[in-house]
């Protein structure tokens, strides 16, 4: 059993539906982060960072979506959610999804979560300005060249997709119109139709 520290519709939604997709047995656990839940002494003892997601096995916790997702392809290969079997395709899913994950991610945060890096009001506000444009560049090299499509991947569906998959529902909220780039509004729109997306999306809906 795996347990799964998650916000609704943060990104640890990555790794609540790649559980669902690879059919692991796992629990939710939900932490209020707009309450600071994720700097209570609870979680901390969890993980230190004070950042969702963290999932706790059987050998110890995982944190870092692009570590947890890498994780839940290889517990259920038979799910095919990662090219497990080429190396060099697994890299470029893995660039993938640091690219998310060191970019995508931080240019969002830098909107809601801009505390991180500065203290000033202007330099907050600042910031906040800046998230269309550097959101609208990200997603610009994933539709001009990052979504090879249908998938990240191609052909294959991976956890890869998942990842895209949230990111891309965080665009209006930073302002953006998904309908700029129509590959990745195309991909956002199969995601959305997918079993364990709506399963996910139901689940934190209630949890």
């Amino acid at each position: 059993m795996h347990t799964l520290f998650f916000s609704p519709g943060a990104c640890s939604q990555a790794s609540h539906i790649a559980l669902i997709e690879a059919g692991l047995p796992f629990e939710l656990k939900r932490l209020k982060l707009k309450e600071g839940e994720q700097r209570g002494d609870d979680f901390l003892k969890v993980n230190p960072k004070g950042r969702v997601p963290a999932l706790v096995t059987e050998r110890g916790t995982l944190t870092e979506t692009p570590a947890i997702l890498g994780y839940i392809a290889q517990m259920a290969p038979e799910k095919q959610l990662a090219p497990l079997d080429d190396p060099f395709d697994l890299a470029r899913m893995q660039a993938f999804n640091s690219f998310i994950c060191s970019t995508v991610h931080v240019n969002h945060a830098h909107g809601p979560r801009g505390s991180r890096w500065a203290d000033e009001p202007t330099s907050l506000e600042d910031m906040k300005r800046k998230v269309p444009q550097t959101m609208r560049d990200s997603f610009r090299l994933i539709e001009d060249g990052m979504l090879v499509g249908p998938f990240v991947m191609g052909e294959a569906y991976t956890v890869a997709d998942i990842y895209l998959y949230v990111m891309s529902s965080w665009l209006k909220s930073d302002g953006v119109d998904i309908a700029e780039f129509p590959r990745v509004e195309d991909h956002f729109r199969r995601m959305s139709e997918r079993p364990a997306v709506k399963a996910a999306l139901a689940a934190e809906a209630v949890a």
